[in-house]
């Protein structure tokens, strides 16, 4: 980080000259509240709401900084890290004995604390009182933020100006600035939108170090300014820093506890084309088993004046180019999640979905392309649920939805155990109707069903046999798997120029005529082994209905030939 200091404390007699925008009439307080938080943190969510409806209260006055630390921010393989080098020290002086935690200007109010008497941290339902009482408190001390981010070389400049209404009773306080991100999707416990949660207020980046940096004037009419120059990165921990989503929060600080006041600003932006939206990004979509989707787009502003309008054309398979006109209001630099009308479309085995948008100054991110698969299916119509839970079975709860959205079974939650161990639960027996299901389970806590309180786990299985893929346990807050049920499945075979196959196409049981015993072994096309058996001459029956769909490899070794067929199973 470059820092330049270009004003040095100034007294009021040379201040009329040197102020250009804090405010030099004795304010209240301003309310920066930190919230120790973190992705498996079950009550976070309600935490961030609470701080939410104080700042929608007070939203020039309250400031958020959402702090994410402690082991409920340790992400599991695969998921995002938001916590930070600063996170764990400024944790480490509250107090605190429980997630999630907040501090409100870094003060101890009495009968509000969390831990021992005369720490910081405080539990959620504490925040609202102990801001209310900060609002109410004169400030010795106004600051004023603004800052610059330049799009091409994201360079962010940040210009401070603290004002003195009164005498501050040390001789130096801490001036600190704090970089947020806002609008970042991720999972979260207890959040109920899977790995879709909106993350705000995110800390990502201190500019004034761990403490800040020094103010050593702190008298009545002290005027004290300086600029801080930062190169963001295309990202903190492996996470893409978005610099339309930036945020400033600047605060002084008696030593590194006590917050006297503080303010906020989102940064404005130079080095803009005229005109230039971006597909930003095409939200993931799994598995499908129905024949009409409708895709999520992401789409940004990267323009100098608002986007209102923008007309999107989209397609699945090359199939018929869709049309659907987005109107808003986003500013430069900010993006919106727009939901396309669900368009009919023939589902294979791999499905591709393209959308563009007209050219501007920038056509190299006019586009964008993601491809999903078909569900696996299976023709039995006899479906059985299998639940497994750990010690904690009042945490576990699941459903069975079609393709309308209707529940069609659930289950939990169930009771707890007295000790660790895997403690199965009645199966739950179903007959289903030819459709696309959805199976949902889900854990409160959000450690899903193993691993420290036992080994537990889900299965659904149709005709006794599990359905591929259609398992697991250690599956965090939740998780969401399709499947489908067709009893119209067929099996072709092609290249069958020595072996016999009928009737064909089939219902997924074949007979084969072999012209001596032979070891037949089923692969796919990446060699594979799906199963193996022994079939006599002459003609025999293989079952092939607990395949998905697809093409797979027989294979034939008999004493005197060797064969290889391909079949393929829609």
């Amino acid at each position: 980080m470059k820092k330049t200091l270009l004003t040095a404390v100034l007294l009021t007699f040379g201040f009329a000259n040197a102020q250009t925008f804090v405010n030099t009439n004795p304010e209240n307080k301003k309310v920066i509240l930190e919230e120790f938080t973190g992705i498996h943190c079950v009550y976070c969510p309600q935490g961030h709401a609470i701080a939410n409806s104080i700042k929608n209260a007070n939203p020039n006055n309250v400031f958020l900084i959402n702090v994410h630390v402690g082991g409920y921010a340790e992400p599991n393989s695969g998921e995002p890290d938001f916590r930070t080098s600063f996170g764990t020290a400024i944790a480490g002086q509250t107090g605190l004995v429980g997630y999630p935690a907040g501090t409100v200007n870094r003060t101890a109010f009495a009968g509000l604390n969390q831990g021992a008497l005369g720490t910081t941290a405080m539990n959620r339902g504490n925040w609202s009182n102990a801001s209310n009482q900060t609002l109410n408190q004169s400030s010795y001390v106004n600051v004023g933020v603004q800052g610059v981010i330049d799009a091409q070389t994201r360079q962010l400049t940040v210009t401070i100006e603290v004002y003195y209404t009164g005498n501050s009773p040390v001789s130096t306080n801490k001036l600190n600035i704090a970089l947020l991100q806002n609008n970042t999707l991720g999972p979260q416990t207890g959040g109920n939108m899977g790995n879709n949660y909106n993350h705000q207020h995110r800390l990502v980046h201190l500019l004034t170090g761990q403490w800040g940096t020094d103010i050593t004037t702190t008298t009545n009419g002290s005027f004290y300014t300086q600029t801080f120059n930062y190169t963001i990165p295309a990202s903190y921990n492996n996470i893409p820093a978005e610099i339309g989503e930036m945020e400033l929060v600047a605060f002084v600080t008696e030593t590194q506890q006590k917050i006297i006041s503080g303010n906020g600003a989102k940064p404005t932006y130079t080095g803009l084309a005229n005109n230039d939206a971006k597909v930003k990004s095409i939200e993931t979509i799994g598995e499908q088993c129905t024949n009409s989707i409708g895709p999520k787009v992401t789409i940004q502003n990267n323009g100098q004046t608002p986007l209102t309008s923008l007309s999107i054309d989209y397609a699945i398979n090359s199939g018929a180019t869709q049309n659907y006109v987005w109107t808003g209001n986003l500013a430069p630099l900010t993006s919106a999640i727009v939901q396309l009308p669900a368009v009919s479309y023939t589902l294979l085995p791999t499905n591709t979905v393209t959308i563009t948008i007209p050219n501007d100054d920038n056509v190299s991110n006019n586009s964008g392309v993601i491809n999903f698969n078909k569900a696996v299916e299976t023709q039995f119509t006899n479906i059985t649920v299998k639940i497994s839970t750990d010690q904690y079975g009042s945490e576990t709860t699941w459903n069975l939805k079609n393709s309308a959205g209707t529940t069609v079974a659930q289950g939990g939650p169930y009771t707890d155990a007295a000790g660790a161990g895997v403690f199965p639960k009645p199966d739950v027996n179903l007959t289903l109707a030819n459709d696309c299901y959805t199976f949902s389970i889900i854990d409160s806590y959000g450690d899903g069903m193993c691993c420290s309180y036992g080994n537990g786990s889900y299965q659904v299985l149709a005709n006794g046999v599990l359905i591929p893929g259609m398992t697991g346990g250690n599956f965090g807050s939740g998780e969401s798997k399709k499947y489908g049920v067709n009893t119209n499945l067929s099996v072709s075979a092609f290249d069958a120029n020595a072996i016999k196959f009928y009737p064909n196409p089939t219902n997924g049981m074949i007979t084969i005529s072999l012209p001596e015993m032979a070891k037949v072994s089923i692969t796919d096309l990446s060699g594979k082994l799906i199963s193996t058996s022994m079939l006599e001459a002459g003609d025999s029956t293989l079952n092939l209905s607990d395949l998905s769909s697809g093409i797979y490899l027989i294979n034939f070794t008999g004493d005197n030939f060797a064969k290889t067929d391909k079949i393929i199973l829609k």
